[in-house]
């Protein structure tokens, strides 16, 4: 069975920081890429970040950009997203979500889903 399970969320001020995880299960870590989206209620996910281990690359959505760090550890079978400088703005549910074998923006072609972690950020 696929598990992408995330932990990491809750509340904090403006400013603040979180670490988001993703632990990976089910599934051959190395073969898949893995991003992190974000929802709001009564918009669409938004993907935030991207990793793909086979390209080496990352890649970011501009309202984040210097401000998140998304990284991958093997041999945990975890991703990260570091989330520093919050804002306001960035409060969501967060959703892990794997596709192999690259990264892509459209949410719909992603393979397997994390139940998602809440972001709240006080301004």
């Amino acid at each position: 069975e696929v598990q992408l399970v995330e932990s990491g969320g809750g509340l904090v001020q403006a400013g603040g920081s979180l670490r988001l995880s993703c632990a990976v299960s089910g599934i051959t870590f190395e073969n898949y890429a893995y991003s992190w989206f974000r929802q709001v209620p009564g918009k669409g996910r938004e993907g935030v970040s991207c990793i793909s281990r086979s390209e080496g690359s990352t890649y970011y959505t501009d309202s984040i950009k210097g401000r998140f760090t998304i990284s991958s550890d093997r041999a945990r079978n975890t991703v990260y997203l570091q989330m520093n400088s919050l804002k306001p703005e960035d409060t969501a549910v967060y959703y892990c979500a794997a596709i192999s074998p690259y990264c892509v923006g459209d949410d719909s072609y992603y393979d397997h889903w994390g139940q998602g972690t809440q972001v709240t950020v006080s301004s």
